[in-house]
């Protein structure tokens, strides 16, 4: 690890993280350009450590943080999160720097840090706290639940530089540091893929952080996961304020398995309809795209048409599957219906329309059933009931 260095960022301010270039699965969320921990560390009369790495990365983070100063000069490790992407070297940082300050937030840091790690010397904070570490003031900012209990974000005023955690970062492997050096339209699909994977079911939550940091001078947001941004800075909170807002656009996403290629017919055919009435559908057969792509495509969707065969009364395992990470997830506003073929049961059909109506989407079809291989005349007339649904 002796060529791991670290990159200032600001004037003795440097990112001294991880790139994880080979991480393609972060709770089934598939992450098909890896990702990197980010991690933070400022020289001043406080030397200051925000956040770790993941365990198995502890190596790379001492290598960059050696690269500037004896890790056991550290005074003070800010734990932004629990989650072990964030905080899995912590104990071995620790014991490193063992008269480091470790600052989390009271309640649930507090608990989630000393419930993995241990008693080790936590000073937990509230909203409206701050510590000064020398030239420059560090200001904490709660965010619970974007995305678990204990979140918080960090302000650094005399440099103007946010540092939050998962808020506005993306599962993207670079070698490049800064939003400006990487392709923004890539960067700006993996922040949405990950707003839509990970964020989406605490849409007020990220409001009420966005109204707690309105008011703040930012020149830079170092995230915990991807870039940091520079360039695009207005670009990604306006994108945060869309993104956790209830507006969703007038298109439509159809999502099947299929085994003997009726349903897929029924699939092609709905994606037609709905292009018909001017309404643009993404057509996803389940076994070609991973979860998480078809989510992406499904956050700002209004429309969703999931089908599925019956397959020893059920329906089929992929379809499950999906309906269940959408479940957890909780779209808003969307509306939709289920579709299927069947050989004799057909039990599947009405299951997925279950699915949907458990997960919020609100059913403006009854369920579409067809046995056996659908005939021409069975098309038109789903292709009529799309074409006179009142949208």
């Amino acid at each position: 690890m002796n060529n791991c260095k670290a990159v200032e960022i600001a004037k003795n301010i440097y990112w001294v993280g991880a790139v994880d270039w080979s991480m393609r699965n972060f709770h089934g969320y598939e992450t098909s350009r890896g990702s990197t921990y980010n991690a933070y560390l400022i020289l001043d009369e406080k030397i200051t450590l925000i956040d770790t790495v993941k365990i198995n990365f502890k190596d790379e983070l001492l290598a960059r943080i050696s690269s500037v100063i004896d890790p056991a000069k550290i005074d003070v490790i800010i734990s932004s999160h629990v989650e072990p992407d964030h905080s899995g070297s912590l104990r071995e940082i620790a014991a490193l720097a063992p008269n480091a300050e470790i600052i989390t937030t009271n309640p649930n840091g507090l608990k989630g840090l000393t419930a993995r790690y241990g008693n080790l010397n936590y000073k937990p904070v509230k909203a409206g706290d701050s510590i000064s570490i020398g030239e420059r003031t560090l200001q904490f900012v709660p965010t619970p639940m974007l995305h678990w209990p204990d979140s918080m974000v960090t302000y650094c005023p005399e440099e103007k530089i946010l540092f939050s955690n998962d808020a506005f970062g993306e599962h993207f492997a670079t070698a490049m540091r800064f939003d400006d050096e990487n392709d923004l339209s890539t960067v700006l699909f993996e922040a949405k893929k990950y707003y839509a994977n990970i964020l989406m079911p605490f849409g007020k939550q990220a409001q009420t952080a966005l109204n707690a940091l309105g008011n703040l001078e930012i020149q830079l947001i170092a995230t915990g996961h991807g870039v940091i941004w520079r360039s695009n800075i207005n670009k990604i909170i306006e994108a945060y304020k869309y993104w956790s807002s209830e507006e969703v656009e007038d298109c439509a996403v159809v999502v099947f398995d299929s085994m003997w290629h009726s349903t897929e017919i029924l699939a092609q055919t709905i994606t037609e309809a709905f292009a018909k009435r001017g309404i643009p559908a993404a057509y996803y057969d389940i076994k070609h795209t991973p979860l998480s792509d078809i989510v992406t495509d499904i956050f700002k969707s209004k429309y969703l048409a999931v089908g599925s065969p019956t397959i020893n009364n059920q329906m089929m395992p992929t379809i499950a599957s999906f309906l269940c990470y959408i479940k957890g997830l909780r779209p808003l506003n969307h509306k939709g219906f289920a579709f299927g073929s069947y050989g004799w049961g057909g039990q599947s059909i009405a299951l997925v329309e279950d699915e949907l109506k458990a997960a919020g989407v609100e059913i403006i079809l009854d369920k579409i059933r067809i046995a056996n291989l659908p005939t021409e005349k069975q098309l038109d007339e789903i292709t009529e009931k799309i074409l006179k649904l009142e949208l």
